[in-house]
């Protein structure tokens, strides 16, 4: 960042990439309004010395007189008419403005009051003590279902374990009966 004094005070680079910018139209401004003016006092100066010199000039410029004033006059009367039908507009617009926020005012306390009683009728004060009880409740649901998942998990290992139990004590029984067949047919003919 460049920083400078000048005239005892810190200007700043970004200072001056603002200004110059504003001092350059300023100054063209300037100087179009001096050219603008010395162009205009060539021509009154012309116009001064024609008038001078010409009798024409004059009656003209008499009946340019009465014809910027009749101007004069009619933008006058245009500019009421205007004024007069901008406020007679205006005032119906305000009156209309005036009928809607007073709609919406009493849209809005009819809304207001619907809320109040709908706050009053669902006791909302009462909530926090209800949203409490069922908080402790959600919490005692949430300890009794980690005790059925761990009842469950037990459940499960010991129908895998008496699934299994089946099928060996199917083979027990037919050894079993397979034994006793040896043995039966063992009385009816020893060797």
């Amino acid at each position: 960042m460049i920083d400078f004094k000048l005239g005892g005070y810190n200007i700043k680079g970004w200072m001056v990439a603002v200004a110059l910018p504003v001092l350059s139209s300023v100054a063209g401004g300037v100087w179009w309004s001096y050219d603008t003016l010395q162009r205009f006092y060539g021509v009154e100066a012309g116009i001064a010395e024609v008038a001078e010199n010409s009798a024409t000039f004059n009656a003209k410029a008499a009946a340019l007189d009465i014809r910027v004033t009749s101007v004069e006059t009619e933008a006058q009367r245009n500019l009421t008419e205007v004024n007069t039908n901008l406020n007679t507009k205006t005032d119906a617009l305000d009156a209309s403005l005036v009928s809607r926020v007073r709609d919406l005012e009493a849209s809005l306390v009819s809304r207001i009051q619907t809320l109040e009683q709908a706050v009053v009728d669902n006791d909302v004060r009462g909530l926090n003590e209800r949203l409490a009880t069922l908080s402790t409740n959600m919490s005692q649901i949430l300890e009794q279902q980690r005790v059925l998942l761990d009842l469950r998990s037990q459940v499960d290992r010991a129908t895998t374990i008496t699934d299994g139990l089946g099928d060996t004590l199917d083979t027990l029984n037919t050894e079993v009966d397979d034994i006793w067949k040896a043995y039966d047919s063992l009385v009816d003919n020893p060797l």
